[in-house]
């Protein structure tokens, strides 16, 4: 893992995303979801534009330091051991923010919260989870990366659509976005 670490700021929100981790460019500009996943993450959330999105929604990832790239290109997916080091941060801010949605971000982020299956069994749904000494929603989200190409054809296509509807039909982001109109 190459320092330093990236956070979202301090968003008090009960909204969390949770991310796999930052890529090669979120260190230096100190945010995540902040080069091409991120530019595709904010079109789903059209509502809000990326700055509104950024201040409203509690953004975070399994690790918090870039993992560094494959040998043959790409980012590393974090390890079993990275993921554990860097659990007890986002224990801490559940128990801080206390969030009522949580919105996961791929494979990775997905396996935090989820028995993970396929993306076809996970993607679309609304979950209730109890962890931490919480009950929370999750809807999960396919990995904006332009390396796969799962959210841009069937099904997933249609199950991030949904999944999408799902999380604008969420209490909590329903009273997020009448803030934001307000």
């Amino acid at each position: 893992m190459h320092r330093p670490s990236v956070s979202g700021g301090p968003v008090l929100s009960k909204i969390l995303l949770v991310g796999q981790a930052p890529g090669d460019k979120e260190p230096s500009l100190g945010r995540p979801f902040a080069w091409t996943a991120g530019r595709t993450l904010f079109k789903w959330f059209g509502e809000f534009g990326e700055t509104e999105f950024r201040n409203r929604i509690y953004m975070a990832a399994a690790c918090r330091c870039f993992p560094g790239k494959k040998p043959k290109g790409g980012d590393r997916v974090p390890n079993r051991e990275e993921v554990t080091n860097c659990s007890r941060w986002m224990k801490a801010e559940f128990e801080i923010l206390r969030p009522e949605l949580v919105i996961p971000v791929g494979k990775l982020a997905i396996e935090q919260f989820l028995d993970y299956t396929t993306m076809e069994d996970m993607i679309g749904e609304k979950q209730t989870v109890a962890r931490w000494g919480r009950h929370f929603d999750v809807i999960a989200l396919p990995h904006p990366s332009g390396a796969s190409p799962w959210p841009r054809m069937e099904p997933g296509k249609t199950l991030l659509e949904k999944a999408l509807r799902l999380i604008r039909q969420h209490p909590v982001y329903q009273e997020i976005l009448a803030e934001v109109d307000r």
